[in-house]
């Protein structure tokens, strides 16, 4: 149902739902019944969660708002970001129906008490969840959507902004509080940081670069809680009861063992769970251990396959928008594989060891087709760190952190002990995991796969891990091939192409020749350590299977141009680097001048611009941009900065009659470029504007649109259209190839 680019409507929904309870009267229908009630119930679902949104025509409005702060604030040095459970919303005086969950941003000084479970009155100015969709990119409108976040925005500095008191009991309250305690008792930031990871799910204190290492090493799901972190609270549980009932055997007058000890290991796998933050993983876990601890109440036996298959059923029953979440197949599946692949063997230490180590490489192949479909990579050294890994987190770290917290809770001074002896641990551990990190080929990046090349690869999956006697097992390898080493559809000798990547109020453009890349622009990074170089730039580049670079190109030093040019270059190392403002950016870079000229596969690059005589130029801030004009065999494209009106005089002087051309408009479209002698000159068959969803520049400037429209020259906008790719053939004029936010449309886009 989510690859549907338009929900059905409610009445359609309704038929769907009576025809399959029709069908569930039918001897043989039950299977497709079910499967067209649970199409029925996710559309519904879906779509009373995107009716909840705030409505498009109530954007850029300031709503006076009352709620509830939900999680953890993230306090960072621009802003302190939180969610906010909505109560009431008015707008001008007017309540408004405005209920679910807000995104929001205070850019000033937020107050000491914005903490968890505090309840507050603020003046918000709001939108909808809107992201930044480009090749292989992060979805954050899906995100919303899973997560039921109705509207995104920030706080306004108001008179009214007050703190209205606070829930009497709160989780996140006592896991903010533990978070303190925890940190307070660790000296190394870094150490506490992972232990508050560990222990309560609080993953704030860990930066870009500790979550890199992690997805290098393939141990995302460690460092956060796990479900089988909930499994060892559970066994904690089980482990407790069987000491009471040793102590104690005249218990078992009162109450069987086995149905005690499975209430003990279902209530302390809960407590946990709710402590931890309630992921999917935890979830599944606690859903899971219920259904035992349910059929040992009972006194009835359930398989681990049916565990699952009641703990998924559960899921997708109460919330099947969850199967939107990257984290719903990683779980569900990597359990199933893990259970057809290790109930064959005996008990005892061989059994454990073995489900240690084969169940690593299990869990490393299995899940690699999924890996690469949601993140566009793959970890090749993730079987040896989770050998490592996954004992010590889950036998010795997890333990002593849940022996901390407890006595966090009962007793303060004994946490010191079991909390200092994890904190070692978890260091050492780290410390080879960033080593893991530097080795060669420890981690690659996969093309974006076609949905065909993914259900290979999970069916050749499936075939190889089946049990002994099925044959030829090992061609189940096969079936990866299409995943891993896809077709590239690199532009002809004289031909190339460019994608102008959705970086919002910024510009990013990669040019593809037949054998070579050049990038021109980066867009920004922003204070609070956000980089679109490595947020949109890079997933980009490598899901355009682009393995090397060779240019760089800085047009000019302003940050929404040249921030994320650092995360380019130390992923990529450019063969060449060439910038406007050279003394302005972060890398070493040549200083670019018009004359400048280079050719690859039978595709020309020529710096137009700027002129300089020695070390002296008229020229100043954006005008110094580093104009580059592409030529090919078929057509032609001019990457034009964010240079003025009074420099495009010299631009245009500069370009000779020749096959068509394509333009990037000049400064996002602002009213100072574009002039109409401008575009008389290059007369361009047609432009694409870079610019942010409703950015406060107000870019492109209503004029300049109209001046395009009066040349008719077809103008793309990456803000209304994602990531725009135009291809120049050499027997073709250029022409739009895709629109992003058109190919990959989806229901919940907006």
């Amino acid at each position: 149902m989510h690859a549907l680019p338009a929900l059905p409507s409610r009445v359609l929904d309704a038929a769907f739902i009576v025809a399959a309870c029709m069908l569930l009267a039918l001897p043989r229908g039950r299977i497709v019944a079910f499967a067209v009630l649970g199409f029925a119930w996710c559309a519904l679902r879906a779509d009373v969660a995107l009716q909840a949104r705030l409505p498009r025509d109530l954007e850029g409005r300031d709503f006076l708002v009352s709620g509830v702060v939900e999680g953890l604030p993230q306090r960072r040095d621009d802003a302190t970001r939180f969610a906010l459970h909505v109560d009431r919303a008015e707008l001008d005086g007017v309540d408004q129906p405005l209920h679910g969950s807000l995104r929001l941003s205070w850019f000033e000084d937020a107050p000491d008490d914005l903490d968890a479970c505090s309840r507050w009155q603020l003046r918000l100015r709001l939108k909808r969840p809107r992201g930044l969709i480009n090749p292989g990119g992060y979805d954050s409108e899906r995100q919303a959507l899973e997560r039921g976040v109705v509207a995104v925005g920030y706080v306004r500095d108001d008179v009214q902004n007050q703190r209205l008191g606070a829930r009497a009991f709160c989780v996140d309250a006592l896991r903010e509080r533990l978070s303190r305690e925890i940190a307070a008792r660790v000296p190394d930031v870094h150490d506490a940081a992972l232990l508050q990871a560990f222990s309560i799910g609080d993953t704030r204190g860990l930066d870009a670069d500790d979550w890199e290492v992690a997805r290098i090493n393939g141990i995302p799901h460690l460092i956060a809680i796990s479900g089988f972190h909930v499994g060892v609270a559970g066994a904690f549980g089980a482990a407790l009861a069987w000491l009471l009932w040793t102590l104690w055997p005249r218990l078992g007058l009162r109450i069987a063992f086995p149905q005690a000890q499975a209430v003990a290991t279902l209530v302390a796998a809960t407590l946990y769970g709710i402590l931890a933050g309630g992921s999917l993983p935890t979830v599944r876990t606690l859903l899971m251990i219920a259904v035992f601890a349910l059929t040992r109440l009972a006194r009835r036996n359930a398989g681990g396959a049916h565990t699952l298959a009641l703990a998924l059923l559960a899921v997708l029953a109460f919330d099947p928008l969850a199967t939107l979440a990257p984290g719903f197949w990683l779980s569900f599946v990597g359990v199933a594989f893990l259970m057809l692949t290790l109930v064959r063997g005996g008990r005892g230490l061989w059994q454990f060891l073995r489900e240690l180590s084969v169940g690593q490489c299990v869990m490393t192949v299995s899940l690699l087709p999924l890996g690469v479909w949601f993140f566009g990579e793959a970890s090749l050294v993730g079987a040896f760190s989770n050998l490592i890994a996954v004992p010590l987190v889950s036998f010795v770290i997890v333990p002593l952190c849940l022996v901390g917290t407890l006595a966090l809770l009962v007793f303060p001074p004994l946490a010191d002990a079991p909390l200092a002896i994890a904190a070692w641990i978890s260091h050492e551990q780290w410390r080879l995991l960033e080593w893991a990190a530097t080795w060669p080929a420890a981690h690659g990046y996969l093309l974006e796969p076609a949905p065909w090349a993914l259900a290979l690869a999970m069916l050749g999956a499936l075939w190889l891990f089946l049990p002994r006697g099925v044959p030829m097992r090992v061609l189940g390898l096969l079936l990866f091939a299409p995943l891993l080493w896809p077709n590239l559809h690199a532009p002809e000798n004289g031909a190339f192409s460019a994608t102008v990547v959705d970086v919002g109020q910024g510009l990013s453009v990669i040019v593809r020749t037949h054998g070579h890349v050049l990038v021109y622009d980066t867009g920004a990074r922003f204070p609070s350590g956000f980089d679109l170089g490595d947020a949109a730039v890079l997933p980009t580049l490598h899901a355009l299977g682009v393995s090397r670079l060779d240019a760089l190109v800085v047009s000019h030093g302003d940050n929404d141009h040249a921030g994320g040019a650092a995360a380019v270059a130390r992923a990529y190392a450019p063969a060449r680097t060439l910038a406007g403002e050279p003394d302005r950016i972060e890398i070493p870079a040549e200083t670019c001048a018009a004359g400048q000229a280079w050719t690859w596969d039978g595709v020309e690059f020529r710096v137009l611009s700027p002129v300089r005589r020695g070390d002296d130029t008229s020229m100043r801030g954006n005008d110094l941009s580093c104009v580059v004009l592409v030529s090919g065999r078929g057509g032609r494209m001019l990457l034009s900065g964010d240079i003025s009106a009074s420099v495009e005089p010299l631009v245009a002087r500069a370009v000779d009659d020749g096959a068509p051309l394509a333009l990037v408009v000049p400064h996002h479209g602002s009213r100072t470029s574009s002039g109409e002698a401008f575009l008389d000159a290059l007369a361009p068959t047609l432009a694409v504007v870079s610019t942010g969803w409703r950015n406060h520049f107000h870019h492109p400037d209503p004029r300049v649109v109209a001046r395009y429209a009066a040349a008719a020259i077809s103008l793309e906008d990456t803000a209304l259209d994602g990531a725009v790719t135009l291809d120049f053939p050499i027997d073709a004029p250029p022409h739009l190839a895709a629109r992003e936010r058109e190919r990959r449309r989806r229901y919940w886009r907006e």
